[in-house]
């Protein structure tokens, strides 16, 4: 069956989407669910079950396995209820008349299943015929999950290291692909040789002589040149990508892993022009190597989508995604964190996000992870982190662990946002001797890193009123940029109407378009860089420098020349578009003189890399 919407909503944080396909699916949205927190999904799965009320038999860490099959027992749970409602729904009554067109309503007016709908029913409203009529169209929005490959961390029983298939992520794929669902996992945050080979094991992520795939496979890229890679070596283990979920580097929510000054739309364009190639010369690796593994070849090509997500704002652009550049679908995520019926977000979070201006959300180094991370300034995570510290207590106790990496000071991984890893490194802080001013910048930025593996995950704790005795009540939020510009608490329907077209829910009129405000965001980024190594510069960062800001320069040829040739697209605001444009080459153009000024006086520190 064909999709019934033009967007998708992506993982956002930890809890934020953790049950969104329960609240969405039954309308034919697709969803994320992050399978990062075993522990709250295991609350949730009990809470759930008295709430439906089916059986509960607790998943504790004394269970072998437990992390697999409390994701596994989680997602069936999902899938079972989800389905359930979906079944109730498509059982059309009179009673129901209005929750069926209130569905209809919320399609894209260029649905052809809406038109068939609103011919079906223009007369009356039979409720044999339309009974029939919904079991033959309608089909529930995917119920997908997202593992970050660099959220793997080895695990132990009883002090014996346990083998790499249960480290976290190895786990998380397990549970996955051992429940009910069909539906896919997005990975994201880099390649994993060992993760992807390790997703060989299950035979629900191959596929049959009609090409059909129950696990299916979407990889989160930044630019063509990983996708080609990736596709590859799935490919060369008989699996395939069924989609490649194009995200912009830095304008999204969460951690943003930046391009080396590749922007969006010149990525996409590339996406565009390749999409025969990628797809066919992967396909026949594809075929090569299940052949070799006497496996199926499917009789036909695999389908393969291409999607795009990061800072897209209005129905003008989210329509220019999907005509220019031919995408499947367009993912709309920090905006639907001020949908409570679709996110789980705390009140005074919510309110928070909604007062939110430009200056509000940042890019924070608060990450265990040492990537970027978009953060809300004043959050409660970070109001408890700084009162601890005053209170000469830094770091957390770190209950979950799902970020521990550091092995500076201990043999076994410690995370750095952890009371005891800043305890050890503010300890060899003080022996340094450094000046006031230097030590007091070293330690801000010791104690700037933050527990997000908790706080990502107890607004959920919070809205249900479930207990929050080991976590806290700190909350931290990820919202992208682009959120500067939403500030009403919104209905699922009035924010479907806006992603349409049908209604504008943005009041303010000086929002940059989504390619500027990337670019503008790619200059600020390289201007700090330049900061960083304004002292000392090795060779290694100054061919950095200069490949950055280069593909920025390109990048502003590129939209000079796109919104030039555009005749009947962005017409309400292309002089503005015109205008940030032009300031932003200028702004560029200033930068990049003063890296090839610093480059030609400045002694660079050679290097053996």
């Amino acid at each position: 069956m064909n999709k019934k919407h033009s967007f998708h909503i992506p993982v956002m944080g930890i809890g934020f989407t953790v049950d969104t396909p329960l609240k969405v699916s039954q309308f034919g949205i697709d969803s994320v669910i992050s399978l990062v927190d075993d522990v709250l999904l295991e609350k949730l799965r009990k809470m759930y079950s008295e709430k439906f009320e089916v059986p509960y038999h607790e998943i504790t860490e004394k269970f072998e396995d437990f992390r697999a099959k409390r994701i596994r027992s989680y997602l069936n749970l999902l899938n079972e209820q989800a389905e359930k409602k979906f079944e109730e729904f498509k059982n059309a009554t009179l009673e129901k008349r209005h929750e069926i067109k209130e569905y209809f309503s919320m399609l894209p007016d260029t649905s052809e299943l809406k038109k068939e709908f609103e011919s079906l029913t223009e007369k009356y409203f039979n409720v044999v015929e339309i009974k029939k009529w919904l079991k033959e169209n309608l089909s529930m929005g995917s119920i997908d999950v997202n593992i970050m490959t660099k959220i793997d961390k080895a695990n132990y029983a009883n002090g014996e290291k346990l083998p790499i298939e249960y480290n976290d992520a190895h786990a998380a794929i397990r549970g996955f692909a051992t429940s009910d669902l069909n539906s896919s996992v997005v990975i994201s945050a880099g390649m994993s040789p060992r993760l992807y080979s390790y997703m060989e094991s299950f035979n629900d992520f191959f596929p049959n002589e009609e090409g059909f795939i129950k696990k299916k496979i979407i990889l989160k890229v930044s630019d063509y040149r990983s996708a080609l890679i990736q596709g590859k070596f799935f490919a060369k283990k008989g699996l395939w990508v069924s989609e490649y979920r194009i995200e912009s580097g830095l304008n999204c929510g969460g951690h943003a892993f930046a391009t080396d000054g590749f922007l969006l739309g010149p990525i996409l364009s590339e996406f565009k022009q390749n999409r025969n190639d990628l797809t066919y010369s992967i396909h026949e690796i594809l075929a090569a190597a299940l052949a070799a593994k006497n496996r199926t070849v499917p009789a036909e090509v695999l389908p393969l989508k291409i999607t795009a997500q990061g800072g897209v704002g209005t129905a003008e652009e989210h329509q220019f995604l999907m005509d220019h550049y031919g995408m499947d679908s367009v993912g709309w995520g920090s905006p639907f964190l001020l949908v409570p019926e679709v996110t789980n977000v705390d009140d005074y979070t919510l309110n928070e996000l909604a007062e939110a201006t430009e200056d509000d959300l940042y890019l924070s180094n608060i990450s265990p992870l040492g990537v970027p991370f978009n953060s809300l300034r004043g959050n409660t995570k970070d109001i408890e982190k700084l009162a601890l510290a005053e209170k000469g207590r830094p770091g957390s106790l770190c209950p979950k662990k799902f970020l521990v990496s550091n092995t500076e000071f201990t043999e076994k991984p410690i995370c750095t946002a952890s009371h005891r890893y800043q305890r050890l490194k503010i300890k060899e802080l003080d022996a340094k001797g450094l000046s006031s001013n230097e030590h007091q910048k070293s330690y801000d930025k010791i104690i700037d890193k933050s527990c997000i593996c908790v706080g990502l995950s107890t607004a959920t704790l919070l809205i249900n009123k479930l207990d929050t005795k080991v976590e806290g009540e700190g909350v931290s939020v990820c919202p992208g940029p682009n959120l500067a510009y939403f500030s009403k608490i919104k209905s699922l329907k009035e924010m479907i109407d806006h992603i349409y077209g049908r209604s504008n829910i943005i009041t303010r009129n000086d929002r940059p378009n989504m390619f500027i405000k990337e670019l503008s965001i790619y200059i600020e980024y390289l201007k700090n860089k330049i900061e960083e190594t304004k002292i000392s510069r090795t060779n290694k960062q100054e061919k950095y420098l200069l490949t950055f800001a280069n593909n920025l320069k390109e990048g502003v040829s590129y939209y000079s020349g796109l919104f030039d040739e555009m005749k009947d697209k962005f017409e309400d605001t292309k002089s503005k578009i015109m205008s940030d444009l032009e300031a932003s080459k200028q702004a560029l153009h200033i930068l990049y003189m003063e890296i090839e000024k610093r480059h030609k006086l400045t002694p660079v520190v050679v290097t053996s890399s």
